[in-house]
């Protein structure tokens, strides 16, 4: 194998692909990234068995190959190199090391045979539709805050993606939820998505699919089975594994019937519970807000760290109540809040609150948050 390509060009793929290579692995060859060079372009391939990211990016190629070299090591000496430079990286089959040459730096790493490279198996996908990446983008945005790092209940350690059909409309819902708080966002169900089995999209994959669509301005192309989900958009495939488990009925979880109703202007509440909760614990993060007519107030009580309040006018006019919240859940959600007000619906101090942006009529966008005792 023997190709040049330009630094920037490079070191962007590298860095899309490197990131999903774990630091330590028991597997050597999956501490490497796969580089194949043929046809005026290089595929890098990485993977950890799980997710796959296949990215192509234009380079002279002289001779055709294919090799695997360290990734995270390649990256590094990629990204020091100065800006403008051309790499060229030379192997031949009577070495057992990846010539890498940029002016007068050069660089030799061990590799590993490319025919030895995990590669995903294909899937028979039974699904596929095309997303425009503003709207995938918003359901990762405003769902993944919510996704479980609890390993044992490892069916939550992700995004739940299902149709939904109730209430006479067709939708895609994203759902992530840890027990303490709930996320459920949706759009219109794309053509294609239709009769799509639900499936939970890990943690990890959804991490990694928000890091490569940043600078996708074309629709991705998402193809789905019982098994696997893949999306594929400009120069770059992510595969991924889906998590095996049955994720919770959610809807049980959304109470019906919350009449106490609070609107707020969500900067002004977020930055208030943000100074009061500096006063809070740091295993508890406890906040109590006080409601009553026309206005909210918000205290902590630390023994140790003292205590703190703090006022604000709201348009509240039902009973008064006291309630309790983790305020760095409150915090996430008050995050999410894209038209500025706020809507808060109560029952009472002890049943789950749901929260909501007042300027989102059809509430696309609806967020639950269980109390806690203050």
């Amino acid at each position: 194998m023997k190709t040049t390509i330009e630094r920037a060009a490079f070191l962007k793929s590298l860095n899309h692909v490197q990131s999903v290579v774990e630091r330590r692995n028991t597997i050597p060859i999956l501490s490497n990234v796969l580089i194949r060079a043929s046809g005026g372009e290089i595929a890098l391939t990485s993977t950890d068995l799980d997710v796959e990211i296949v990215e192509s990016v234009e380079a002279t190629v002289l001779q055709d190959g294919a090799i695997t070299v360290p990734a995270h090591t390649l990256y590094d000496i990629v990204r020091k190199l100065p800006e403008g430079a051309q790499i060229q990286l030379e192997y031949t089959d009577d070495e057992a090391r990846v010539a890498i040459s940029a002016g007068r730096s050069h660089f030799w790493l061990p590799c590993l045979p490319a025919e030895d490279y995990p590669v995903m198996a294909a899937e028979d996908y039974t699904h596929q539709f095309t997303m425009e990446p503003a709207d995938l983008i918003r359901l990762i945005d405003q769902t993944k805050f919510a996704i479980s790092t609890e390993e044992t209940r490892y069916y939550l350690n992700g995004i739940y993606l299902h149709p939904d059909e109730s209430d006479g409309a067709q939708s895609l819902r994203a759902v992530a939820t840890d027990g303490h708080r709930l996320a459920r966002v949706q759009m219109l169900l794309p053509s294609g998505a239709k009769g799509m089995p639900g499936v939970i999209v890990p943690r990890k994959t959804v991490v990694e699919m928000r890091r490569l669509i940043d600078d996708v301005t074309d629709p991705v192309n998402i193809q789905v089975s019982d098994a696997k989900i893949r999306f594929e958009f400009g120069s770059s495939v992510l595969t991924s594994k889906l998590i095996d488990g049955t994720f919770p009925d959610y809807g049980r979880v959304i109470p019906v019937g919350n009449d106490k109703i609070l609107t707020v202007e969500g900067r002004d509440l977020a930055q208030a519970v943000d100074r009061v909760a500096t006063i809070s614990t740091e295993k508890s993060r406890a906040i109590k807000l006080a409601l009553g007519d026309g206005r909210i107030t918000l205290a902590v009580n630390n023994s140790e760290n003292g205590s703190a309040s703090e006022e604000l006018s709201v348009d509240y006019a039902a009973e008064s109540l006291e309630i309790g919240f983790n305020s760095r859940y409150l915090l996430d959600v008050m995050g999410q809040i894209d038209g500025g007000t706020a809507r808060f619906m109560f029952a009472d101090a002890g049943s789950p609150t749901i929260i909501s942006d007042a300027e989102d009529h059809d509430q696309d966008a609806l967020y639950v948050l269980m109390p806690m005792r203050v």
